[in-house]
């Protein structure tokens, strides 16, 4: 089955929801017009379609392999990863002083969109990278952005995060590796992570590592962290390569999906000899570890758009040759139909279809919201933080059902490897863990989101909401119950709050995607010359109104059950 990006519905989005067309003329995005619009959008379907798509089922199986501390990517990854340099794409939204081209985030939404749907798992590499360059901008010295910043941006280097270890996942605070100061103003590195995404791999020639540690006389928990530039191979002050850095992947993870992207054990200074640079201030790691997170969260949903649309589009070409029964209404007589005829594939047919636009929809207007906030916006930076668990929750619990109901679809083949259903249901699941779970993002929303600002922001959103003559009155009954549910929240004390935080999460990420979809059906017939493509996003439009808003709704029960009704139960009964 072959990939097609949604150029049609990207563009759609560009325009009427990322509003990137407002971004023209501005200082910031000097190059930017119409024109360069069109050609990387159409340019990054075509790439992505051509490269990345192919290597797909291959990156799944056989995967990645270890030997010997190293990790060798399957056959034709580096080919494709050498044409993502020469074709600059891991360079669009990336500083232009240091080889990027400077443009908005949302055009980098996009191109990262169509990579990962072709090819999830190996579009991982580009996407930590970004996460890279973004901490060294924000943090660096001009030393380091110099140093480091023209090799990341060109993708002749990539880069990772280093956070977790055995001890301490969730709770960074807990974490045991050293940095203990050298003669000559670098750090000696020891310690061990895990759960490194391509934190060892053949594409490049170097690998930056950004690794969490504790300086020797670091205060206790999160407030003694530094951050640490930490590269697999030394590099010299004339920018060339130098010795190996003491840096060693001790194994890969055997893993349940994503076998695209190598999950390695990262073993540093094993033998005494491993140095970084302080990246930012001493014990100020988890802010400058932050300014990763954050857009780090909006591409994970962007990955929870991308397995959906992959597996949306598997399963409707499927539904569509799949023959088998007549129509219940008899109205194909005795003749068997294609399935996508029979009223409950259909059903979930328009659901993979609502779901994985909405999401969309939701992850395309925060990142023109982000394009806003960094050209001096306040307002759009203050609206951006409050999507953000949304953008990351809703993005990647969308992609898991979208992928289920993908193998449904399937029926029986479904649960067979060589459909391609099946790897999609498998990549799914870390969505929801990886970045920060959805729990954790739950209680930054109802915690730093809504109580930092005493429900300010929410109260924000949903009043726009329901002012926009754009909007529709199926709406109107979430919007009030997010709205009181907000009020109750500010009260509860933090045990109700967190228990009820999930629902209210979804409710509140339900209601701005149900918001964005009812403009897009308004605004559709005016702006498109594809007849079929207007129809599907009133169709798709109409069943998110109709359908999923309801079932947000039913989870106001939920939201405001409170923390009793979970501590009632001993720990003893709970597992009994």
């Amino acid at each position: 089955m072959t990939f097609t990006a949604r150029v049609a519905e990207q563009r759609f989005l560009l325009r009427h929801v990322a509003g990137i067309h407002d971004l023209i003329g501005l200082d910031r995005f000097a190059g930017l017009d119409e024109e360069l619009i069109g050609a990387i959008v159409q340019g990054s379907a075509e790439f992505a379609e051509s490269a990345f798509a192919p290597l797909q089922r291959i990156g799944d199986d056989p995967g990645p392999r270890w030997a010997a501390g190293k990790v060798i990517m399957p056959a034709g990854f580096r080919e494709a990863y050498a044409d993502f340099i020469e074709s600059g794409w891991g360079t669009i939204a990336a500083p232009a002083d240091y080889g990027g081209q400077g443009l908005p985030f949302s055009l980098a939404t996009l191109v990262l969109e169509n990579l990962s749907a072709a090819n999830l798992g190996f579009a991982a590499c580009p996407t930590l990278t970004a996460g890279a360059i973004e901490a060294i901008e924000a943090h660096g010295s001009e030393e380091q952005k110099a140093r480091w910043l023209p090799k990341l941006i060109s993708g002749a280097w990539s880069g990772t995060m280093n956070l977790t270890e055995p001890q301490a996942g969730s709770d960074v605070g807990a974490l045991r590796t050293m940095a203990v100061p050298a003669s000559d103003g670098r750090y000696r590195i020891t310690g061990q992570k895990i759960f490194i995404s391509f934190g060892e791999h053949d594409l490049t020639e170097n690998i930056v590592h950004l690794v969490l540690a504790r300086l020797p006389d670091a205060p206790a928990g999160s407030k003694g962290i530094s951050l640490f530039i930490v590269p697999r191979q030394r590099v010299e002050d004339d920018g060339a390569l130098g010795v190996p850095n003491d840096v060693r992947c001790a194994s890969i993870e055997h893993k349940l999906g994503l076998h695209a992207s190598p999950t390695c054990i990262m073993a540093y200074g094993d033998e005494g000899d491993c140095l970084g640079e302080l990246l930012g201030e001493p014990n100020g790691g988890l802010r400058a570890m932050f300014t990763m997170m954050n857009n780090a969260r909006i591409n994970v949903g962007n990955q929870g758009v991308q397995v959906a649309e992959r597996a949306r589009q598997r399963a409707l070409a499927y539904a569509c040759d799949r023959i088998q029964s007549p129509r219940a209404d008899r109205s194909s007589g005795t003749a068997p139909v294609a399935i996508i005829g029979h009223p409950d594939v259909r059903r979930m047919a328009l659901r993979m279809n609502a779901l994985t636009q909405a999401a969309r929809a939701l992850l395309y207007y925060a990142s023109g919201l982000t394009d806003r906030a960094r050209s001096g916006d306040r307002g759009a930076a203050v609206r951006a933080d409050l999507l953000v668990p949304l953008v990351k929750s809703y993005g990647s619990d969308v992609g898991c059902e979208v992928a289920l109901l993908g193998v449904k679809i399937h029926g029986g083949m479904g649960f067979i490897e060589e459909t391609g259903a099946a790897q999609h249901y498998r990549d799914a699941p870390i969505m929801p863990i990886y970045e920060g779970t959805n729990g954790i993002q739950a209680a930054d929303f109802v915690g730093r989101k809504l109580v930092g600002d005493g429900g300010a922001g929410i109260t924000s959103l949903i009043d726009e909401i329901m002012a926009d003559e754009l909007g529709s009155p199926e709406l109107e009954p979430l919007a009030v119950a997010v709205k009181s549910i907000s009020h109750w929240m500010l009260a509860a004390s933090v045990n109700d709050r967190l228990a009820g935080s999930y629902a209210f999460m979804t409710m509140a990420s339900v209601l701005t995607a149900g918001w964005l979809m009812s403009r897009q059906a308004r605004l559709v017939d005016d702006i498109t010359d594809g007849q079929d493509f207007a129809e599907g996003k009133r169709a798709a439009a109409r069943f998110y109104l109709r359908c999923i808003i309801p079932e947000a709704l039913g989870l106001r029960a939920a939201a405001l059950a409170g923390a009793e009704l979970l501590y009632d139960p001993s720990n003893e009964a709970l597992v009994a």
